[in-house]
């Protein structure tokens, strides 16, 4: 039997399980089935792939560390061939394959101890044990060859003295132990009676106490004196001063958001508290998961609005009021993390104010959350799409967007928002890269979600029938005072503005109440059709905003924004229409009458108005007599109907007839059908007589 070299306690070999990760190991072995996963081990580069760095652990066994498992990018190592890196083994695959974990600790003296990992010997050795024994007796086995060959032999005793009780160890993991200061040594430390964890909100009580914190880390900064460390916990933050020597960096193992246990006295400097850091250690493991979970739980808490009226009586919103609380939870909780929130909505009138309602409920709290006075750019961002879909394009530019910021300025990982936008599974892919990189997702949308869609976000706001006639805006405004009820007033037209026609009493009640009537809410929402049009990816943020809540310029007054912008939208419309009808086909269908409009030659594609509010008008002027109505263009159908349909279905169904016309749903939200513009004839026919098959 031996001792812990860390704690102390009886072991056979030199580390008790509990310490194994606090130490580093050379590997004596020459099967990758005698790693020991778990361990930390010494090693060297041997090359590099574009998945991962290959490293030898000792002489015989390379094992993998895929880029994944990197705090940076690949191409930030600087690491050459032959190098000496420290890995953890996280795996010992059946066919021998060795997959590597990082180690932020990439020096010895990082590490509390130096150990050699010998199979044969069956146990953990003391590096330095072996080797003073080695200079000592040169020509004899080394002292380290075993437990009892390294140990004096004990004199023989009349009676055998019973093993005194070993002392009982402190609370958790080997982190509990308190280092003797700020570097990192090898060997063993003095195990000191460990001091009473408080939370940073009790540290008034404590001045002049020796206490211990636990926390994330979330900033270290190097002044010409000591290194100061911001640790944060589920009451606040406090800052901790750890001094190795004038200008040098202490503890430079511990990195920004790292889970880590502060032992030192409070104190107060120029009338703040401050940690005066005596031991510093990051908890990994079950130690650092409790830590973390209790973070997350006071986050949650803070961040979980108070139950708040919706702004209309709505059983819809009703039914969603759980899922309400959870996307306001989320919004908050970002604002509080200072993580970017980016609201992603589709370019049109109920996408921009969906987007719009959240952005104003939300700008409030990162006003008072940060002191630089451009926050409301840096920590929130509107991006219009220019279809209902999340498609990889959007999803690569936002990644290449976050990961740049991430890099070049320290920025956290955004929450991404989606209103009007990201219910159906034309988005799945977009969603899975950024699940792959961590960002979080929020989808607020007026379309029954696909399952697909809410297995893959963290919070989705979608109706729970198809047939309920609401709108983005209505769900995303009551999002909205869930976030933040002081903006109630201002929010209360927002529903009546995103219905193109027979807005539900209650919201056009609300609207009126705050001061806008029928024609009103008619003229901005027809504004809004407008500008969003017009440089499409922009979010126009104060236009918007002076038409939805500038009551001079949004007025009924002669001369208002609304009022004018209104007018050229209902002119450029109306010519669009008077073409489109003049060349509109009629067919019957099984009895069924449907219109078709062969947009390719009859409207302007590339002007106002956009194909989906031409045939949105199309066919609320002809529905009385037409049940259906289709744009055709070279290689997209859009289809309006009053029923509902399953646009995938029909897509399945199509394909079976047409199995060449490489068909697929553009979008189940704006019912588009994409195919080869070579079958169009044949494609349009075919889907023609599904649907009406279908009504």
């Amino acid at each position: 039997m031996g001792s812990c070299i860390i704690c102390g306690v009886s072991v056979d070999g030199r580390i008790c399980d509990i310490h194994q990760e606090d130490v580093v190991f050379e590997f004596r072995g020459n099967s990758p089935e005698q790693l020991t996963p778990g361990r930390f081990y010494r090693g060297s580069v041997d090359g590099f792939a574009e998945f991962g760095v290959f490293v030898d652990i000792g002489d015989s066994v390379t094992g993998l560390l895929h880029r994944s498992e990197l705090d940076r990018r690949l191409e930030s190592l600087d690491w050459d061939a032959g190098d000496t890196v420290f890995v953890q083994v996280k795996n010992v695959r059946d066919n021998g394959n060795v997959d590597l974990g990082w180690s932020i600790r990439q020096s010895d003296r990082e590490f509390r101890g130096n150990l050699i990992d010998d199979p044969e010997r069956g146990h953990a050795i003391l590096a330095e044990e072996e080797e003073s024994a080695a200079d000592e007796q040169p020509d004899q086995p080394s002292a380290a060859q075993s437990a009892s060959e390294s140990e004096p032999e004990p004199e023989p005793k009349s009676e055998p003295e019973p093993e005194p009780e070993p002392e009982p160890e402190p609370e958790s993991t080997g982190s509990d132990t308190a280092e003797a200061g700020p570097s990192h040594g090898g060997g063993g430390q003095a195990v000191l009676e460990a001091p009473t964890r408080i939370t940073i909100d009790s540290l008034e009580d404590n001045v002049g106490e020796t206490v211990r914190l636990e926390g994330v880390v979330e900033t270290i900064h190097q002044t010409s004196g000591p290194t100061v460390f911001t640790l944060r916990d589920e009451s606040g933050d406090v800052e901790c001063a750890a001094f190795e020597e004038a200008g040098v960096r202490a503890y430079p193992a511990v990195d920004e958001g790292d889970v880590a246990r502060f032992e030192g006295e409070v104190r107060k400097r120029r009338g703040d508290l401050q940690l005066e850091t005596e031991a510093l250690v990051v908890l990994e493991g079950d130690d650092g998961e409790a830590v973390q979970q209790r973070l997350d739980d006071a986050l949650d808490a803070e961040s979980r609005p108070d139950a708040v009226d919706p702004l209309a009586d709505d059983e819809t919103v009703d039914a969603l009021s759980d899922d309400l609380v959870d996307a306001a939870t989320a919004i908050r909780r970002a604002v509080i993390e200072e993580r970017p929130v980016i609201v992603r909505h589709t370019a049109t009138a109920d996408g921009y104010v969906a987007g719009v309602a959240i952005e104003h409920a939300t700008l409030p709290l990162v006003v008072d959350h940060h002191n630089e006075s451009d926050a409301v750019y840096h920590y929130f961002d509107r991006r219009p799409l220019e279809a209902g879909v999340y498609d990889m394009a959007d999803a690569t530019g936002d990644v290449t967007s976050m990961l740049d910021n991430r890099e070049r300025h320290g920025e956290k990982l955004p929450l991404f928002v989606f209103a009007a936008a990201g219910g159906t599974r034309e988005s799945l892919d977009g969603f899975e890269l950024l699940d792959i990189y961590g960002a979080d997702c929020v989808v607020v949308d007026d379309v029954v979600a696909d399952a697909e869609i809410a297995d893959a976000t963290d919070t989705t706001v979608t109706p729970d029938a198809a047939d309920v006639g609401t709108t983005a805006t209505t769900l995303a405004a009551n999002v909205a005072v869930h976030v933040n009820d002081d903006v109630r007033d201002d929010l209360r037209h927002l529903p009546a503005v995103s219905f193109w026609e027979d807005a539900p009493d209650a919201y056009a009640e609300a609207a009126a109440e705050a001061g806008y009537d029928e024609t009103a809410t008619r003229e901005i929402r027809e504004a809004i059709a407008l500008e969003a049009y017009y440089q499409s990816y922009e979010d126009k943020r104060e236009l918007i905003a002076d038409l939805l809540f500038d009551d001079e310029q949004s007025g009924d007054g002669p001369g208002g924004l609304a009022e004018h912008v209104s007018e050229q939208f209902r002119s450029k419309l109306s010519a669009a229409v008077e073409t489109a009808e003049a060349n509109v086909e009629f067919r019957t269908v099984d009895g069924v009458e449907v219109a078709v409009l062969d947009t390719d030659s009859y409207t302007h594609r590339y002007e106002f108005p956009p194909t989906e509010l031409l045939l949105d008008e199309l066919y609320r002027r002809h529905r009385d007599d037409v049940s259906v109505v289709v744009g055709a263009d070279d290689s997209d159908l859009h289809l309006r109907t009053g029923e509902t349909l399953d646009l995938h279905a029909i897509v399945a169904e199509v394909s079976e007839q047409v199995p060449n016309a490489g068909l697929a749903a553009g979008s189940a939200h704006e019912g588009i059908v994409e195919f080869l513009a070579g079958e169009r004839d044949v494609v349009l026919d075919a889907v023609v007589e599904t649907v009406v098959d279908r009504l």
